[in-house]
């Protein structure tokens, strides 16, 4: 009789051989449906399967190996957007791609990619809200902001950000900038004395770095940094990994320029830092003393963004080591020599390039 009983028990475990955990591992993971099991007919496409190297392999004696560590390298291209303007403001345009020299660490490299196409700006508006200069500073902010605003396009993407003791997102991108509009209206009593101007410039940057195509900062601030958490080295070491362009409008130098010091030393360094961040990144600084420079400045900065040449080459360097490479573009003529612009009466016309200093190299991955 026991032995009956023993093999009721068994035949009841062969039915139902894996019972509640079978249902727990196919939510906690995926499980082949027993359909899929038959070949599919070649109209279904199926999902693509891991590539060869990741798999176990079979040794001459029919022993499975197993896998080992495989380096993946990436070979991105570096996309670098310049702007040419004479000396007169005035943008150079119909320039080639003959007409432009790249070189990374003084190494010349090949473009691989050029177009001057007019695509939609899509730019953040930085303000600093502080109390920093009695208010007047944040006058300036928001009303400079303001006179932005009537150089888009309908197609044009902005977004507001402000800052004091941490950054605040006050208005997200959007088309309507009469959005923005309202959100710089209500930029009234600021409720720190703090300018974090560090720790806002690089929140800003890290939050447009997934966004594609042509990308860009403009900063309305004084220059100052009070208490940012992140130093300014730190700063520049982010900015230095960032794609975004930053333009600089101070909003201190109307104030300071009245003042027998001229704003010290603090504002020396604090035009410096205004200057390094748009440098770096390829940007501009203004710095106007005059609120009647402001239409001409923001038609810069709009003009600026929509006169880009976008160039793109892949590095001759192989070494994916991390490491920042500096990055110099200059303007030549076909044969090699120096380009050499000429205006309608014929007289030679100087120009300056704006383009980011350099980028910071990706690093090799090490893959199972």
């Amino acid at each position: 009789m026991p032995r009956l009983t023993l093999a009721y028990v068994l035949i009841a475990l062969l039915v139902c051989p894996l019972g509640q955990p079978v249902a727990f591992a196919q939510r906690t993971g995926p499980q082949q449906d027993p359909a899929s099991s038959q070949k599919q007919p070649p109209s279904q496409s199926a999902p693509p399967q891991p590539q060869a190297p990741a798999q176990p392999q079979q040794t001459p004696e029919g022993q499975q190996q197993q896998p080992g560590f495989a380096i993946s390298l990436t070979v991105p291209v570096v996309n670098v957007d310049v702007v040419v303007t004479d000396n007169d403001g005035n943008y150079l345009n119909g320039l080639k791609k003959e007409n432009f020299r790249i070189t990374e660490d003084g190494a010349p490299q090949t473009i691989t990619n050029f177009s001057t196409t007019d695509a939609p700006i899509t730019v953040v508006l930085l303000v600093e809200y502080s109390s920093i200069g009695y208010g007047w500073f944040l006058y300036n902010a928001v009303t400079w902001a303001d006179a932005f605003l009537r150089q888009l396009k309908p197609n044009d993407w902005v977004a507001l950000e402000s800052f004091n003791m941490r950054p605040n997102v006050e208005v997200d991108f959007t088309h309507n900038s009469g959005e923005v509009r309202q959100g710089l209206i209500s930029l009234i009593y600021p409720p720190f004395h703090e300018s974090n101007l560090f720790d806002a410039i690089v929140d800003t940057t890290d939050r447009l770095q997934d966004v594609k195509g042509k990308k860009a900062v403009l900063v309305l601030a004084s220059g100052m940094d009070t208490f940012s958490r992140l130093t300014l080295d730190k700063a520049l070491v982010k900015l230095k990994q960032t794609d975004v362009t930053i333009y600089c409008v101070g909003v201190a130098e109307e104030m300071f320029v009245r003042t027998i010091s001229g704003g010290g030393l603090n504002y020396l360094q604090a035009q410096n830092q205004l200057k390094t961040f748009a440098e770096m990144t390829g940007g501009r600084v203004w710095f106007p003393r005059f609120d009647g420079e402001i239409p001409g400045i923001m038609s810069d900065v709009a003009g600026s963004l929509r006169n880009e040449y976008s160039l793109g080459y892949i590095s001759s360097s192989q070494k994916n080591d991390g490491k920042y490479r500096k990055i110099k573009v200059e303007l030549v003529a076909p044969d090699g020599g120096p380009l050499t612009v000429l205006d309608q009466k014929g007289k030679k016309r100087k120009f300056q390039v704006y383009a980011r200093q350099g980028y910071t190299a990706p690093t090799a991955t090490a893959v199972n």
